[in-house]
């Protein structure tokens, strides 16, 4: 089973070092950036360590997804499908009616992810990413229950 826990500011440079397993350099969030985030209202930090982490916020009836990230040992084991379900559980919990992220619309592995837990496409931002890459928008609706999922 897989101990997933809500990290601190005292997890920022954990955070930052499995972000950095899974985004290029100028993408990467650093130590500093993610404590950043940590300290906005709303913001919840979910880890489990050494393999992934996801940061989204929840504000105002809505969230956000701001990034995921799994260790390229840990990939294809079920893990981010576990950090996505507990984080859609945060989301409901800070009274969420509506869950969004971006992604790269050339990641198939994160978009199969995201189509498998529910999210549909809300929007697409052209050349969003510093390689060029567009960002398609998603979204989901936080009615219903987990056992569904």
């Amino acid at each position: 089973m897989t101990t997933i826990i809500r990290a601190s500011l005292a997890h920022a440079a954990a955070l930052a070092a499995l972000h950095a397993t899974s985004f290029p350099e100028p993408e990467r969030w650093d130590a500093r950036a993610i404590a950043a985030q940590l300290t906005l209202p709303g913001t919840i930090a979910l880890i489990t360590p050494p393999a992934g982490m996801i940061l989204l916020r929840a504000l105002a009836g809505e969230a956000e997804i701001l990034t995921l990230a799994i260790a390229p040992p840990y990939r294809r084991q079920g893990l981010a499908r576990a950090l996505l379900a507990v984080a859609i559980t945060a989301a409901r919990e800070h009274r969420a009616s509506r869950l969004y992220l971006e992604v790269a619309a050339r990641n198939l592995a994160a978009r199969a992810l995201y189509d498998a837990a529910g999210f549909r496409p809300a929007g697409r931002r052209a050349r969003y990413y510093a390689n060029g890459d567009d960002a398609l928008i998603m979204a989901r609706d936080l009615g219903g229950d987990l056992e569904e999922e």
